[in-house]
This record gives C-alpha cells, structure tokens and sequence, in this order.
C-alpha cells in the first residue's frame, strides 16, 4: 500500500490557533458567490472568452465568437453564464447587444491569466466600429 506522505502520522492540533481561524471562516452561503465566480472562470471556453473582452473591450456576439473560433450561440450561452455572476455586462446599441467585462471581470480575467493589469475602456467597441459599420450575418 502507498504511503500518504500528503497527511500527518500523528494527531497534532494547536487548538488556539485552529480556533481562531475557524472563528474567523465566512459561512458556506457566503462564499457561494465566489465559488460560482470560480466555477465560471473554470471553463477554458469561458476564460478564453473573457480573456477576448480583456483584450478587446466591448464586443458584440459575433466579434467575439470570430475572435474565440466558437459558434455565435455557444459564446452567447458563456457570456449569459459570465453575465448571471457579475464579469459581463451588455447594453443594447440598436439591433447589438454589447458585451464587456466587469472591472471585477477585468480584474479576475487578468490575475487567473497571470496577465499585466489594463484599465478597462469604459465606451470603445469592438475595433472602434459603431452599429453602423457591422456587417450582418
């Protein structure tokens, strides 16, 4: 049998310490929204789709879904996803839905990549192009 070099041979419990700690924990139904922030970010799909808005500020569905290489419903589903924990927000501009990461979005995206930090561009679309300049289809 393998030996579990991962756990004490002996119990050893600084009591005072382990109290403290556990005194000072937050609750299960208060880390759940972290968690489901988590479990978001835990999609490669997902966090390669932030990682575009990181990059490219505001961007409709179909830019991001050309960027990403990914069917325009399937980056729609990930962005409702990212939307519903709070890294996404959108705002219409005519027949668009606009996307953009959160400044806690932007935040998160950019310490799960190990990325430099960028200020978020609170009014540019996607290349500068206004709803006019979108070609549909």
């Amino acid at each position: 049998m393998a030996e579990d070099r991962d756990s004490c041979e002996l119990l050893c419990l600084d009591l005072p310490q382990a109290e403290a700690i556990r005194a000072d924990l937050p609750a299960l139904d208060e880390v759940e929204p972290a968690a489901a922030v988590a479990r978001a970010l835990g999609d490669p799909t997902r966090l390669r789709i932030a990682a575009a808005f990181r990059e490219g500020g505001e961007l409709c569905v179909c830019d991001a879904s050309w960027i990403v290489g990914q069917a325009r419903n399937l980056v729609s589903h990930h962005l409702r996803q990212l939307k519903a924990v709070g890294l996404v927000t959108s705002r219409r501009d005519g027949k668009l839905v606009m996307y953009r990461l959160t400044e806690r979005g932007h935040i998160l995206v950019g310490v799960i990549l190990g990325a430099e930090p960028l200020a978020p561009t609170a009014t540019t679309t996607s290349a500068g192009m206004t709803s006019s300049s979108h070609v549909s289809g």
